[in-house]
């Protein structure tokens, strides 16, 4: 045998043993895949939303209240505003306010003008400040006692109320609603098997929707109310009631 046709042979053997690994190799592979899918078509799938709702009151309280001055002098305007503001601040937190609680939410100096002597830039009449500040407090019982407070101290403007759910017990309330928003998908995929003449044995997919709180929004207040001397001094601020819901969706696995 020539040199040669030597080589040839081992380069054939070589090829016919990488050519069978190759076929044992790709034999495997598939079988895995086969393997993988096999346990597919021994089952349908069922597409279920589960829901849970509840009420619950509020533990949150954001109040927005201020003072609005007007002179004919801007220093005059903030000295006055600043002189009720620090009025204001104190009797809250002698009510009980705290100062970790309160914070301000705008402060405006805003020139005055009357086009109807100057209709092309205005003749400046004086100036208008206005500085309002922002309560958040846990202490909801309590609102009605602030505004009393804040409206005889001074206060002029009370923009809004606006009661909400503590990320405490939001949290506590989704733990429940997930629970029962599971069993309810539970339920009806039971129902629904059985109606169809299946049985559930398994769950192929899960997910939660976003909680949704319903909230009624802030409360407004209307400035010429608080300025009337007339102004009831007892504050009726109910806190109601908060919806709020989850839904899960769920694919279950049924029996054919």
């Amino acid at each position: 045998m020539t040199k040669q046709n030597s080589i040839k042979m081992s380069i054939i053997a070589i090829s016919t043993t990488f050519t069978l690994y190759l076929l044992i190799h790709s034999y495997n592979v598939n079988e895995h895949n086969l393997y993988a899918q096999s346990s597919t078509p021994d089952n349908i799938t069922l597409f279920v939303t589960g829901s849970a709702t509840t009420e619950t009151k509020p533990d949150k309280v954001t109040v927005s209240l201020g003072v609005e001055t007007t002179n004919n002098k801007a220093k005059t305007a903030l000295a006055a505003n600043s002189e009720l503001m620090n009025k204001i601040i104190n009797a809250l937190k002698t009510a009980g306010v705290k100062e970790n609680e309160t914070s301000t939410s705008s402060f405006t100096i805003t020139p005055n003008r009357n086009y109807s002597i100057d209709k092309n830039q205005g003749k400046l009449i004086g100036f208008t400040v206005s500085n309002s500040i922002q309560i958040d407090s846990s202490n909801v019982n309590d609102t009605s006692e602030w505004i009393d407070i804040a409206v005889s101290s001074g206060a002029n403007n009370v923009n809004s109320i606006y009661f909400s759910l503590s990320d405490k017990k939001l949290d506590e309330i989704k733990k429940e609603l997930l629970i029962d928003a599971i069993e309810n998908a539970k339920e009806k995929a039971d129902i629904a098997a059985s109606a169809l003449g299946h049985k559930i044995v398994g769950i192929r997919t899960a997910s939660i929707d976003q909680v949704t709180p319903f909230f009624p929004g802030p409360v407004p207040y209307a400035t010429e109310s608080l300025k009337n001397e007339a102004f009831a001094p007892s504050t009726p601020i109910l806190t109601g009631e908060q919806q709020i819901s989850l839904n899960v969706n769920i694919v279950f696995l049924m029996e054919k």
